[in-house]
Formats: C-alpha cells, sequence, structure tokens
C-alpha cells in the first residue's frame, strides 16, 4: 500500500479510458453512424481505442517495474484488455440495437498487443539511459 499514494495518479488516465469505452458501448444501436468508405472500420477503431487503453495500463507501472519484469507486465497489461474487452462485449449485449462479437474481442485485444509492445520496445530503447537515474529514485 505504500506505493498507492506515490503512483496512484498514473491510475487516472486508464480509468478515463474505461469510462470512454464504457459510455460508448452503453449508446443504443444507430447512434452512431460510420462511414461506408472503409471496410472494418469499427474494428479499426476497436484496435485504436484498446491500444490507447493498453498504453494508459502501461503507464500505470512505474519504470523500475518495466525494467524488472518486462514481460510479465506485458502480457498483464494485454490479458487485462483483453478481459475488459470480453466485459465489454457482454455489456454490449444487454444494449438495445447492439450485439456482442467475437470479431470485436479480435480487434480489441490486436490494439492492445500492439500498443503493449510498442510501449514495451520504446521502454528497452529509449528507457536505458534514463533507468539509470529514475529507477533509483522510484
Amino acid at each position: 500500500m505504500k506505493g498507492v499514494g506515490k503512483y496512484g495518479f498514473r491510475a487516472i488516465p486508464m480509468a478515463v479510458v474505461m469510462g470512454i469505452i464504457f459510455y460508448l458501448s452503453h449508446q443504443p444501436g444507430g447512434t452512431f453512424q460510420l462511414p461506408l468508405l472503409i471496410n472494418g472500420l469499427d474494428k479499426v477503431l476497436h484496435a485504436c481505442i484498446y491500444a490507447a487503453l493498453s498504453v494508459c495500463c502501461c503507464f500505470v507501472f512505474p519504470l523500475r517495474v518495466w525494467r524488472q519484469k518486462p514481460t510479465l507486465v506485458s502480457a498483464g497489461v494485454v490479458f487485462f484488455c483483453l478481459m475488459f474487452g470480453i466485459t465489454d462485449e457482454i455489456h454490449q449485449s444487454f444494449i438495445a440495437g447492439r450485439d456482442s462479437s467475437g470479431a470485436d474481442v479480435v480487434a480489441d485485444v490486436t490494439g492492445a498487443i500492439v500498443a503493449a509492445a510498442l510501449y514495451l520496445f520504446g521502454n528497452s530503447v529509449v528507457g536505458k539511459s534514463r533507468c539509470t537515474r529514475v529507477c533509483r529514485s522510484e
């Protein structure tokens, strides 16, 4: 519990993105009309919002934790996004005019994986020089 106060603010962006996803999922079918110019645009949007969620989840963990267990943290973030995506689809099944879709979950987790991998790569490349200073202070 010691670090909750110090790092608790890091969860705010994650909570905001989760709230946005919930709000959008709670809208009745037909509320949003996507342009038909791009086939599969809804899947691209799913991947993008879950990529944003993944980055926000990655941000929750301090650099020190990323340096100690990068693969475990990345896998945990992706698993969290997967579980949130599944519950989001279940939630949508109760909304008028909406339905749940396995393809949406695949798009969600794809966005989460790409973002977590980029975050992991960015931490390993950019964070090396930074970690020598920052990790000791965390």
